[in-house]
Parts: structure tokens; sequence; C-alpha cells
């Protein structure tokens, strides 16, 4: 049957997970941080270069170390989509979703029919139709499937009723980096403007029986972002290891 989503079904229990994004085009990194014990990893092919094909191999990366697998998509295109779920990536997180049809559109792409409209095939996440039936493979993995939307602009919070209405949604993850700049404030993540939008908005999603996700830069604040109720955390591999090597290299000199 599809592998078993340990995310999907922590959240189902009430637990909080912490990753990381990783923009880096290598299966290394992705396997270093589940050693890391980072609890998933989003492959980001939104804001990086990442093929299908490297984004297979960052799945295996993803597999040997025992971290979740997911992947942010560049566009809501369901063949788009669906040549990165076929690697084997067990979540879709879709940047900018605006509205309901953004939101109903990704949810379609994530997941077979009767759910969604993914088109079906014996591809590596369904072991190459050896492992099992498709149709046992397909029934499987829509229950494993965890499905993220990105709400990131003041469009996006007018219409959040609306998005978080639509079925099929587990998690809804604020980005504070595009709705400081949709709000006039760019990268001003930690402004009250932000942050107060983004607390408030999270309580709607939860009073809602979603979860509420953001991304942090330090540990502290993933802590603090615990302590509002939001339970799908996420860093940045880049940018927390590009700190790290500047001070220590500041420590150096």
């Amino acid at each position: 049957m599809a592998r078993v989503n340990d995310v999907k079904r922590r959240l189902k229990a009430g637990e909080a997970v912490v990753g990381s994004f990783c923009n880096l085009p290598s299966p290394e990194a992705v396997e270093l941080l589940g050693w890391a014990g980072f609890d998933f990893v989003i492959i980001d092919a939104e804001h990086g270069p990442q093929s299908p094909e490297t984004v297979a191999n960052m799945v295996r990366g993803a597999e040997a170390s025992g971290t979740t697998p997911l992947v942010r998509v560049a566009t809501n295109e369901p063949q788009n989509i669906l040549r990165y779920l076929d690697t084997g990536a067990q979540g879709l997180q879709m940047p900018m979703v605006n509205g309901p049809t953004d939101a109903q559109r990704a949810v379609g792409a994530a997941l077979y029919p009767p759910q969604g409209r993914r088109g079906l095939a014996g591809v590596r996440a369904a072991g190459f139709g050896l492992r099992e039936s498709v149709a046992d493979y397909a029934a499987a993995a829509n229950e494993e499937m965890l499905v993220i939307v990105q709400v990131e602009t003041m469009e996006a919070l007018v219409n959040l009723d609306a998005v978080i209405s639509v079925p099929g949604i587990d998690v809804v993850f604020f980005g504070a980096t595009d709705l400081s700049s949709s709000m006039g404030i760019p990268g001003q993540t930690r402004d009250d403007r932000v942050v107060n939008a983004i607390t408030e908005a999270g309580k709607a999603v939860m009073d809602a029986g979603l979860v509420a996700g953001t991304i942090v830069g330090t540990a502290e604040q993933a802590v603090e972002w615990q302590e509002r109720g939001f339970r799908y955390i996420s860093t940045n591999f880049a940018s927390v290891v590009g700190r790290a090597m500047q001070a220590f290299m500041e420590g150096a000199r």
C-alpha cells in the first residue's frame, strides 16, 4: 500500500510537527534534515530549480532518513502537480491560494477520483504497479496525501472563510514574507501587523477544524507559534545553514 504519512497521522492526533523548506536541488540536504530529526521536508520547486527528476531523488533522500517528503510546486496546474506527486512526495503544498477556486484546483490535482481528478498510472509513487494494484494504491494514497494551501496575500485573508470550506484541505500555511509584501511592508515579517493578522486568521483555521501553519526563522519563533496553537511549523534550510556559517566565520576571524 501507499507509504504511511507519519506527519498526517501525527497532525490528526493533535500533535505539532516541525519541518524545513529545501530549495537547494540536493538529495543529501534532504537526507541530512531527516537525520537531524526534522519531521518533514518541503522540497521547494517554487523557489528552487527542481525538476521532477531532481525531486524524485530528493524524495529518496527523505525516505532514506525517515522524514516525510512534501513538495511545493510553482503553478496550480494539474499536469505540473501530477509529475511532482508521481515521484512519491506525500504531500502537496500549494502557494498563492487566493480563493476557493484555487483551493479546489489544488485539492483536485492532489487526490485521485472520486475525491479529486489526479491521473492514475503505475509510477514510482505506486510502486510502479508491482507493489499492489493501482486501484488499491489510489485508495490508500488519498488517505495518506497531505494537502497544504498557502494563504499569503490580503486577498486570501479576505477570502479565508471560503478557502477553508473547501473539502480535502488539511493545513493552511501562512506565508509571512509574501503577506508582508501584500500589506505594503515587504520583509517585515515580525511587524505586529503581520503577526497579528496571521494569529487571527490562524484562529479561524483552527476553529474550522484544520491545522494552522507558518514559517519561522528560529527555534524560539517555532515555540512561540506553537504556543498560539499552530501545529505545522517550517523553517528554511538555506537560511538556517547560511546564518550558522556566517556566525561561524564572524567568530573565527
